[in-house]
């Protein structure tokens, strides 16, 4: 399911043994451009720490009544690895984290999930790899920040970001929602990450690989609107790119295929 981040911000996340806090922004690597952490506002509860809670924690997002169900206690949040309020999240700190709760570091491997590309939570399903290459170092950014970055198109700028569009079964972000009023008045349109030629973080700025007529001319996203795959097909047809569901179902095939074979050598 796609959902807005800005609609979950303020969602109640509920623990094994109650309500922890609310969603309050998120934080994602610049590399696969998909979600590390939520960031909870626990109220007066662990008020002088930022307290993450990892995809790997959550069992379910329910927008009716909006919750998102985590799997851990207050326990094991209150006695995880303290990150400072005022403090970057920093790659120790990240080694310390992952090893707390046992899951698989997403770093260690050339897909979104290290090695898995998708969040693995049973840990029996889990297995061993041997290391095919060397792990990247994450940078991590928040959404919060990233908010009004300038998007610049090939011949010119086009907006900002607004707002970011997660996939929250793999908590990758899809697309980027640009806010294009200063050009067009009104519409707003859809950027995919897979799209982005850099990103200048000290310039505030998103450069992409279209043109200004391209992106002028393309499906106009709403806050009604309703993400479709048939929504989607049309904005991957309109650029001409391919759509990320068939690199997904190619990697899935892959990832059979490896494990078929991992057992029949064994």
């Amino acid at each position: 399911m796609l959902i807005n981040t800005k609609k979950i911000k303020g969602y109640k996340l509920n623990g094994k043994d109650g309500e922890i806090g609310k969603v309050e922004e998120f934080y994602f690597d610049d590399h696969h451009w998909t979600i590390r952490y939520l960031v909870a506002n626990t109220g007066n509860w662990l008020a002088d720490r930022n307290v993450l809670i990892s995809p790997y924690a959550l069992n379910s997002v329910n927008t009716e009544e909006e919750i998102i169900n985590i799997d851990l206690t207050k326990k094991q949040i209150e006695d995880s690895p303290s990150l400072n309020s005022d403090k970057p999240v920093s790659r120790q700190f990240e080694e310390t984290y992952y090893g707390y709760y046992g899951w698989p570091v997403y770093w260690d491997g050339p897909l979104i999930w290290g090695y898995y590309p998708n969040i693995v939570h049973d840990r029996e399903k889990r297995r061993k790899f041997n290391k095919e290459e060397k792990g990247w170092d994450p940078n991590l950014r928040s959404t919060y920040d990233v908010s009004g970055h300038h998007i610049h198109a090939l011949d010119g700028e086009i907006g900002h970001v607004e707002d970011f569009i997660i996939d929250d079964d793999t908590w990758e972000i899809r697309y980027l929602v640009v806010d294009t009023k200063n050009w067009l008045p009104g519409k707003k349109v859809l950027i995919s990450p897979r799209w982005i030629e850099r990103v200048s973080w000290p310039e505030s700025a998103v450069f992409v690989n279209l043109s200004l007529e391209k992106i002028k001319e393309s499906p106009e996203f709403t806050e009604e609107s309703l993400l479709t795959r048939e929504y989607e097909t049309k904005l991957h047809g309109h650029y001409n790119r391919q759509a990320y569901w068939v690199n997904e179902l190619i990697e899935q095939k892959h990832d059979r295929l490896k494990q078929n074979l991992e057992k029949t050598f064994k």
